[in-house]
């Protein structure tokens, strides 16, 4: 039963929200080259359906700036053809409800930390340089490089208004003070404030346009050039990954605020639902977004009810209110994404770059001029390559092999004076990175070896890799007359034998400690000299 106080804040929480989203989801729809409906109508459709399905009560979702910049990629990548678009919003939304189900929601927390600084302040700096354009009053561009290479020109035949109600927009969603903020988000300020100015002194400005009342057309998305599929797949798969890991991040956020534990899987399933039905009404995807949520946990949202009531809210503005809408100048949304631009950006980071190890600050470069100049998903990717090998190197550089000869004092206190015998112990992790290391300790045994003890204790995990290594070392040492004896836990040689394909490991001797080494080395030794 639903308590009266706790539908009081989830309903003052959700019109908060709404109250946020109004000015961003225009925003990013111009931005996003669909449109504003494009974008009211992605937070009405996917807040709603991911708040019903998900599994972070809290949280508000709708257009953010990764999911945007992607959508616009595609647009420019489809020009004239939104079916395309729209097929690319509905597969990555098939690709998000796959994840959740696979349940990849869990491994979205071990991307380095490098990776997602260099990702998301490259995506603050697209946004902003992507606003510069309507900031000056002047025909927007898709590219990045473009945009840049136009500045020059771009400042000459510059729009003296736009420049003007930009400008104001920057003051006021810059310098707002807190304790007004807090009441009335200063993005809603400063819409309606210069808004307003630009109107009665009749400034002749780029503005949105006429944005349609009512519900929009319903669209299925199954018209497209099977020649573009490809491109099709990749920014569908792009805008799920980038749209599941924006929605996550957020959902950790969500629960450091409340004090509850979300379920990401459960999340990422609503999430994919809400952006497949955001592309049958031509709707720009999204994901979480941290300040709305941030927002509607502070206003007093609790359940997913608040999630709804958001979407609900904008559903009223855009059924009654659009014509309004409608006279909202570009400059002024530009002047709110710049904002959103540098908030983006992660200070946390760049406040202790000169501080850093080295390596990281390198990933994280890579990933954000990667991310601003060349591709999202590539620089994402490439920065977990990167990290994954500097990782993999800092492991391989713990495990140690030390080669023993059986003719010193062992644990156990066991001393045996034999020669013959080495004791090649590792301590670590057996697995592609240090393999190597092993076939080098093996080629380095005494040619008059006749026993080698291979030592696992230590060892704390193998991989496939390593298991076949150990098979050749085997037959290596077998070929010159040496037998090799394997000291395992149980469960290793639980593993080794059911991938013994070729009965190496079944022909080997293996122990379980030192000492039965040690007595199947004396018993081998006993029965030659009978």
């Amino acid at each position: 039963m639903i308590k009266i106080n706790s539908l009081k804040n989830d309903f003052f929480g959700g019109v908060t929200a709404a109250v946020v989203a109004l000015p961003l989801a225009l925003a990013f729809g111009v931005a996003s080259g669909a449109g504003p409906t494009a974008g009211l109508y992605g937070a009405i459709v996917l807040g709603f359906f991911a708040s019903l399905f998900g599994g972070v009560p809290t949280q508000i979702s709708g257009p953010t700036g990764p999911m945007t910049v992607v959508t616009a990629t595609a647009i420019v990548a489809f020009p004239n053809d939104f079916q395309s678009v729209i097929s690319v919003i509905f597969l990555a939304g098939l690709i998000q409800i796959s994840f959740g189900i696979i349940k990849i929601g869990k491994w979205v927390k071990y991307i380095p930390y490098p990776v997602i600084s260099g990702f998301m302040s490259g995506i603050g700096i697209i946004i902003i340089i992507l606003q510069i354009n309507p900031f000056l009053g002047v025909e927007s561009k898709g590219s990045i490089i473009e945009t840049l290479v136009a500045v020059p020109k771009n400042f000459a035949i510059a729009n003296i208004d736009s420049i003007i109600l930009a400008s104001i927009t920057l003051v006021i969603m810059f310098f707002t003070p807190k304790k007004i903020s807090k009441i009335i988000p200063s993005a809603l300020i400063a819409l309606v404030i210069v808004t307003l100015l630009a109107f009665y002194l009749n400034f002749e400005v780029p503005t949105i346009g006429q944005i349609p009342m009512g519900l929009p057309e319903i669209t299925i998305p199954t018209k497209f050039d099977i020649l573009q599929l490809n491109t099709i797949i990749t920014l569908a798969i792009t805008l799920a990954l980038l749209g599941s890991i924006d929605t996550l991040l957020t959902s950790l956020v969500a629960d450091s605020m409340t004090k509850t534990n979300h379920k990401p899987n459960k999340e990422l399933i609503a999430q994919g639902i809400g952006n497949a039905l955001c592309s049958f009404v031509g709707a720009i995807p999204g994901a979480g977004a941290t300040m709305r949520t941030v927002i509607n946990i502070k206003s007093g949202g609790e359940s997913r009810l608040s999630g709804m009531i958001h979407s609900v809210t904008l559903l009223l503005i855009v059924l009654f209110f659009a014509p309004l809408a409608s006279k909202i100048p570009l400059s002024v949304l530009a002047g709110v994404l710049i904002k959103v631009g540098f908030d983006i950006l992660d200070y946390k980071f760049l406040k202790i770059m000169n501080r850093i190890p080295k390596v990281d600050l390198l990933i994280m470069l890579t990933v954000f001029f990667l991310t601003i100049f060349v591709d999202l998903i590539m620089a994402v990717g490439a920065g977990i390559t990167f990290a994954s090998i500097i990782a993999i190197y800092k492991v391989s550089k713990r495990t140690r092999m030390q080669t023993k000869n059986m003719s010193k004092k062992i644990k156990f206190d066991i001393s045996i004076d034999n020669k013959e015998t080495q004791i090649l112990e590792i301590d670590g992790s057996l697995f592609f990175g240090t393999a190597s290391i092993l076939d080098r300790k093996i080629d380095k045994i005494r040619p008059q070896t006749k026993f080698v003890i291979l030592d696992c204790l230590k060892v704390h995990f193998i991989d496939l890799s390593a298991i076949f290594i150990i098979e050749e070392e085997i037959n290596k040492l077998k070929a010159k007359d040496i037998q090799t004896i394997l000291i395992l836990k149980h469960y290793q040689k639980r593993k080794l034998l059911k991938l013994d394909v070729n009965d190496i490991f079944k022909n080997t001797v293996i122990v379980s400690n030192i000492d039965s080494a040690v007595n199947t080395i004396q018993h081998n030794e006993y029965n030659e000299n009978k």
